[in-house]
């Protein structure tokens, strides 16, 4: 086992990964920018570090300040490598056995190129950038002569987010839910899968709330799926975490994209196996084998995440400042990661994203009503929070029968 773990993140999920690390007995060192030198895990770390000014790239995102001699705990540089660019991870995905989105081979050069492999497909069609994620460099084409500038738009999102603007062409399912797998190897050819979420509740491409198992999924469909994932990890001897994301529609399954990381939304994995995905992580990157096989994972229950954001539950305007009053939920079955506290200042250099509560119920039906008793008690002064919005939306007979696509809430939000 390691000798000291470096955090190089911030906010909730560094305070995540710091509780793990001193569960197993391993001293933790936070880096930090000046704008989170009084974050919690800041505090909490056995040792701090400041790695320079507020604006990311100077500080989280500075390659050198970071790396010395240290183990990476997580996949390797060639599945991360792969997996970070759409295009190569559908091919890679296709010859795997996983199925995937009708769309372009590679990447579009040019517009007549566009036009024709749109027109075989059938329009819509999705423009989507190669090295893209979190929702930019995507842009719907409803016909032919949307296309050109659906392309040019994703172009310049691409270009300015990921200083790359190649783009390809993907069927544009029109109401599909959103299922992720979460998935585990020891890269010695050993995986296994966790289950999977729902994450069809998005705003703007981005998750709002997932939900673990899927409403939308019946036994045969879950594990056709999770073995299908599974068996293409342990060929790749992929390791570490990794989340597999596909498009469900019509009870098939299409291969989107595939996370080399621990998501935001993994506790709920963990509230219904009961494992530690972050311990789990650190054991792997030590060496060691995992710790389960498949036929010993076991479900129980039904558990739902809601991410509290800084922002203004209806116009969604980012809401930074000092937090003058913090009282979350508690209870059996309930838990909020967060690094916030009453007196903490949110700046306004970073993801607006404050804290997750998570709920766990023996099913759907009692999860949703202890999310709703959380949602009365969850509360927070001086900025504006989602929480309104998740108290909302635990009303909605769609929400409470799990009949949601992941067009579902913008739709619900244009509403007057």
């Amino acid at each position: 086992m390691f000798d000291k773990v470096l955090i190089a993140n911030r906010g909730e999920i560094a305070l995540r990964v710091l509780r793990a690390c001193k569960e197993i007995g391993i001293p933790t060192v936070a880096v930090h920018s000046t704008a989170d030198a009084d974050a919690m895990h800041v505090r909490l770390a056995d040792e701090s570090v400041c790695i320079g000014p507020p604006p990311a790239a100077e500080s989280y995102l500075n390659m050198p300040r970071l790396l010395a001699a240290i183990t990476f705990i997580g996949p390797t540089s060639e599945h991360i490598r792969i997996m970070g660019d759409k295009i190569e991870a559908k091919s890679t995905a296709r010859r795997l056995g996983i199925p995937v989105v009708p769309g372009s081979d590679g990447a579009i050069t040019d517009e007549v190129q566009a036009i024709r492999i749109a027109k075989d497909m059938g329009f819509p069609v999705l423009v989507k950038a190669a090295a893209g994620g979190g929702g930019r460099g995507m842009k719907v084409a409803r016909a032919a002569e949307d296309l050109d500038m659906a392309i040019k738009t994703a172009r310049a999102e691409a270009k300015a987010a990921f200083g790359d603007d190649s783009v390809y062409l993907e069927k544009y399912l029109e109401r599909p839910r959103h299922i992720e797998v979460q998935v585990f190897g020891d890269g010695k050819g050993n995986a296994v899968h966790l289950g999977e979420r729902d994450c069809s509740l998005q705003r703007r491409h981005q998750k709002v709330m997932e939900e673990a198992p899927s409403p939308a999924l019946n036994a045969e469909a879950r594990k056709r799926i999770g073995t299908t994932v599974a068996k293409a990890m342990q060929k790749i001897r992929y390791r570490g975490a990794g989340t597999v994301e596909f498009l469900y529609e019509d009870g098939e399954f299409y291969f989107i994209e595939m996370n080399t990381r621990l998501q935001v939304e993994h506790p709920v994995t963990e509230m219904i196996t009961g494992l530690d995905l972050v311990i789990e992580q650190i054991r792997i990157a030590s060496g060691a084998p995992l710790t389960l096989s498949q036929d010993e994972i076991t479900f129980s229950g039904h558990a739902i995440e809601c991410r509290i954001n800084a922002e203004n539950a209806k116009t969604f305007r980012p809401s930074p400042g000092s937090i003058t009053y913090w009282h979350p939920p508690g209870g059996l079955g309930v838990r909020v990661d967060s690094g916030a506290y009453q007196g903490y200042r949110i700046p306004p250099y970073y993801d607006s994203l404050i804290g997750k509560l998570i709920v766990h119920g023996k099913n759907r039906n009692e999860c949703l009503m202890r999310l709703k008793r959380c949602l009365s008690e969850f509360v927070v002064e001086g900025i504006e929070t989602t929480i309104p919005l998740f108290a909302d939306l635990v009303q909605q007979p769609d929400i409470a029968n799990g009949l949601y696509d992941i067009h579902w809430l913008e739709k619900y939000l244009q509403k007057p």
